[in-house]
């Protein structure tokens, strides 16, 4: 490939060869996979071996976008959602609010901090912005509920508030412990977003870790 001038990423079995359009793509896909199973009597992957534009690749994990006169490299959609799944099952309600609070933060952040280590030379700011905030979201909710009654949220909310000078009312505070909304609804109002912010969630406590701040993590990796 290099004798003939190809452009091409390769890690053990897995390559990828880059031409300026779909003729030369065929061409070269068919000499390349004929040179390996009769010079190196290797079998190709029929399934795997294909024709498609770096948008639609997927490259140990990466998939490719242009952004002015240069491609880059980002995360696979695939790849994507395997993160929310991964966190979506370590936060379920149920699991995650009867564990200890370091526990979960320790293995959610674990998980945040690999996958970005592995996809840092990615371009993913904005999809990390958003993951962040939901992220965020689903914690709060694990921790009202580890709370559970009424009079211990507002309790708890209070301490933040007095803690942190947010001059929060006692009654906005009051409402926000004894409302009828759900779990998840009631933890996406402004006193909770507010006084459970990115910053105090990314607290050290203790034995508790903070919460890596996904993007905030990702561009000091860079």
């Amino acid at each position: 490939m290099e004798q003939r001038g190809l452009h091409f990423v390769r890690y053990a079995d897995d390559c990828n060869i880059f031409v300026r359009s779909g003729k030369s793509a065929k061409r070269v896909m068919k000499s390349i996979s004929s040179w390996l199973e009769r010079k190196l009597f290797l079998k190709v992957n029929a399934t795997k071996t294909k024709v498609v534009r770096p948008t639609k690749s997927n490259f140990l994990g990466f998939s490719f976008w242009k952004g002015g006169q240069y491609w880059q490299a980002k995360p696979g959609d695939d790849r994507k959602a395997k993160l929310y799944d991964k966190i979506r099952k370590l936060l379920s309600r149920r699991k995650a609010a009867s564990q200890p609070l370091s526990l979960v933060f320790t293995k959610v952040n674990q998980v945040v901090r690999g996958w970005i280590n592995y996809f840092k030379t990615g371009d993913m700011k904005y999809f990390l912005f958003g993951f962040g905030q939901w992220l965020r979201h689903k914690i709060r909710v694990v921790i009202i509920k580890r709370w559970k009654r009424p009079r211990r949220i507002y309790t708890n909310l209070m301490r933040i508030n007095k803690a942190l000078k947010c001059n929060f009312s006692d009654e906005d505070i009051h409402k926000v412990a004894n409302t009828r909304l759900g779990w998840y609804r009631r933890t996406n109002g402004t006193i909770i977003n507010f006084l459970l912010s990115p910053k105090v969630l990314g607290i050290k406590k203790a034995d508790r870790p903070g919460l890596v701040n996904p993007l905030e993590y990702y561009l000091s990796r860079r």
